[in-house]
């Protein structure tokens, strides 16, 4: 009896011992128990197939903030290239780096964040142009249209919410360093095949129009409903005139075809130039028929280069903002005209350097200002409202006074000489409307982001004009990412979507398996 009661009165005090200790347990924060041993907990969870938790601080490397100047900006770049790689990244750019509110230097200092999201050879040769539709508020994605000289434009849908890493989609590391993001959103949507010689351009008009044109002399607007042909604009095939330095037409064929076009911002109106043309051709787009011919006469032609031996063909064309006016490319120099088609002025850079590519500035304070990017490396700002006085020489000549040139980007004073063959121009956001990023691509592969402020063109008026490379250099460069191809065309658009869009299901096929496993292993 003594046993028993001696045996009862250990199990009683046992049991008070052990209730003492959960009370003690339940009465301590668990935040004070995960600050102790976070790195255990996670580690015998996950040996017990128990559900880990995710630590709080553990930023995603690609996000955006959209309120202030706290976090980042994210851009989706794409490129194509000889190569026929089409290629695209993410920049996550911090605000601080943008606008200019931080002065920390060495490695305090914030950087661009560079991350892969596809690559891949989408045509089976060169890519020669791209096109992206217009953002809208009530979708998450843009259509990217591609046009390649194998005659197809192929078509992709793309996400406008930044990636964000997860588990069962890391960032994957890669044998150049770049991280590699995949976004599942991200999709192939088929191939237009209704041209049949090489895509020259491609554009958006609206979300639910696409017009592309080819060397077939024909400009094709199609429903992007259905992706169906709803009309096709002809151009007639030039009469030969001899043989035109740097024709690559067939001995005995006519050099033809549509080398670009622009629609001005009514919708009404269409101007586009061809090959082996000395002229531009009005389109009426309500009736789809032709509008008028206009011819670029000896003086324009000589204003810019274009000497007896030359082909005198527009290479680009371009709408300002308010339709107030447009710049035609040649060669080697690049001629305004007013809405009445009369031409303004001429800009000739010098030295003398080849014109890949031309965008006007969307900026309200600075209204009539032209980007021409060169041969030599350079980006180059003109004021096409302002023009400098005629000498005796130019007045003698053609007649056409000359544009004043504002400022530079890069070039060869900044110790940039690649050709920049093509880039883009994209306001960061409405409360900073001063302030612009330039996306550019050389043919060395290399894209550069550059920060533009307008405000650094005040003083343009009160400036002479600059020539040569003396010109006042703007621009800060912000960031340098390497594609390793030669880049033909570049193409980039602002990440606003949100991140939520982009999430996948709760529970991956991968988990499904092994939770299936699992429980079949237990039993």
């Amino acid at each position: 009896m003594l046993k028993r009661k001696r045996e009862n009165a250990g199990r009683a005090e046992v049991t008070k011992t052990l209730k003492s200790r959960k009370e003690e347990a339940a009465s301590t924060p668990k935040k004070a128990v995960r600050k102790e041993a976070p790195a255990k907990k996670s580690k015998e969870g996950a040996a017990n197939g128990q559900a880990v938790a995710v630590a709080e601080n553990t930023t995603p490397a690609v996000s955006t903030a959209k309120g202030g100047d706290v976090g980042t900006t994210t851009f989706q770049i794409i490129t194509g290239s000889y190569e026929r790689v089409l290629h695209g990244f993410v920049a996550a750019i911090p605000r601080s780096l943008v606008t200019g509110h931080e002065e920390a230097a060495g490695e305090d200092r914030p950087s661009i964040n560079f991350s892969d999201t596809f690559l891949f050879n989408a045509h089976t040769s060169a890519i020669r142009c791209l096109a992206l539709s217009p953002p809208s508020d009530e979708s998450s994605k843009v259509i990217l249209a591609t046009g390649s000289t194998d005659e197809r434009i192929n078509l992709y849908s793309l996400s406008t919410a930044p990636p964000v890493p997860s588990k069962s989609n890391p960032l994957l590391p890669s044998l150049q360093g770049n991280s590699i993001t995949e976004n599942s959103k991200n999709k192939e949507l088929g191939s237009l095949l209704h041209h049949s010689s090489s895509v020259t351009a491609l554009y958006f008009p609206t979300r639910s129009k696409l017009l592309s044109s080819a060397e077939d002399s024909t400009i094709t607007i199609t429903r992007t409903r259905d992706w169906t042909p709803l009309s096709t604009i002809k151009a007639p095939i030039p009469k030969p005139q001899g043989r035109p330095s740097g024709d690559t037409a067939a001995p005995g064929d006519v050099p033809a075809g549509i080398n670009n076009f622009a629609v001005h911002p009514s919708m009404k109106l269409m101007v586009s130039v061809g090959k082996g043309e000395k002229c531009m051709r009005l389109w009426n787009l309500v009736t789809g028929k032709k509008a008028g011919v206009l011819n670029f006469g000896r003086e324009i032609l000589a204003s810019v280069g274009e000497g007896r031996f030359g082909s005198g063909e527009g290479r680009a064309v371009v709408w300002d903002k308010e339709g107030e006016e447009f710049a035609v490319a040649f060669e080697r120099g690049v001629v305004t005209f007013g809405i009445d088609c009369k031409p303004k002025a001429k800009i000739l850079p010098t030295p003398r350097t080849k014109v890949h590519k031309i965008h006007y500035l969307s900026s309200d304070s600075h209204p009539g200002t032209l980007l021409v990017s060169t041969e030599d490396g350079r980006v180059m700002l003109y004021d096409t409202n302002s023009t400098a006085a005629l000498t005796g020489e130019e007045a003698n000549d053609d007649g056409i006074s000359s544009s004043n040139l504002i400022a530079q980007v890069g070039g060869p004073a900044a110790g940039f000489i690649g050709r920049v063959k093509d880039f883009e121009l994209l306001a960061l956001s409405n409360a900073h409307p001063t302030i612009f990023l330039i996306f550019t691509g050389s043919s060395d592969g290399t894209v550069r982001i550059w920060r533009l402020d307008t405000d650094d063109l005040k003083d343009s008026a009160e400036t002479d004009k600059g020539r040569g490379f003396a010109a006042k250099q703007i621009g800060r460069l912000l960031g340098t990412y390497s594609t390793g191809t030669r880049i033909t065309c570049l193409k980039a658009f602002a990440m606003t979507g949100r991140a939520e869009d982009v999430k996948e299901e709760e529970e991956s096929p991968a988990e499904k398996i092994d939770a299936s496993s699992s429980e079949e292993d237990s039993e």
